[in-house]
């Protein structure tokens, strides 16, 4: 099931006297996490949207202002709260894919259609992502996400890689 809200950050602590907040966003970049202008957080009942009044690159993160929040005892009190944002409200590029909708995909051979796992995580170590598969009986394998590597990405079919000999082993 596709989801409507993603996870893009969480609230780590005030910054200032006027409710700015200092955000660990998700995204893979500032840019990316700066054009969302709504942030929802999750209720009971569902989202509750708030809307950006400003946002600004701090450090590895971002200081955000938000309506409704205009004092550092608000921000605390949602201290390491997440929010969310609209899927749609997420810029991506042609062919890019949220990572929480690929996670539980199977994962094949491109050329034999032997299925090698199901995507578990992704993770990056620096140079690029990694794709970890969760095997039946083995341990994990860590594919580089990489077009000489990673050939095809379906939702409805799964992803398909050429692995070179010994990246499985």
């Amino acid at each position: 099931m596709i989801n409507e809200y993603l996870e893009c950050g969480q609230i780590t602590r005030a910054h200032g006297v006027n409710g700015g907040m200092v955000i660990n966003h998700f995204c893979d970049s500032y840019e990316v996490f700066a054009e969302i202008k709504t942030l929802y957080f999750k209720t009971e009942n569902g989202y509750s949207p708030m809307k950006v009044k400003k946002c600004s690159p701090y450090k590895n993160s971002a200081i955000v202002y938000l309506e409704g929040i205009e004092n550092p005892e608000e921000v605390t009190k949602n201290r390491l709260v997440s929010l969310y944002a609209h899927r749609n409200d997420i810029l991506k590029d042609e062919g890019d894919f949220f990572i929480v909708d690929l996670i539980g995909l199977g994962v094949f051979d491109v050329n034999t259609n032997e299925q090698y796992g199901v995507l578990k995580d992704v993770t990056n170590q620096g140079a690029q992502d990694l794709y970890v598969i969760k095997r039946e009986n083995k341990p994990d394998a860590y594919i580089p996400a990489i077009k000489e590597f990673v050939k095809e990405i379906s939702l409805e079919k799964g992803i398909f890689i050429a692995p070179i000999e010994g990246l499985l082993d």
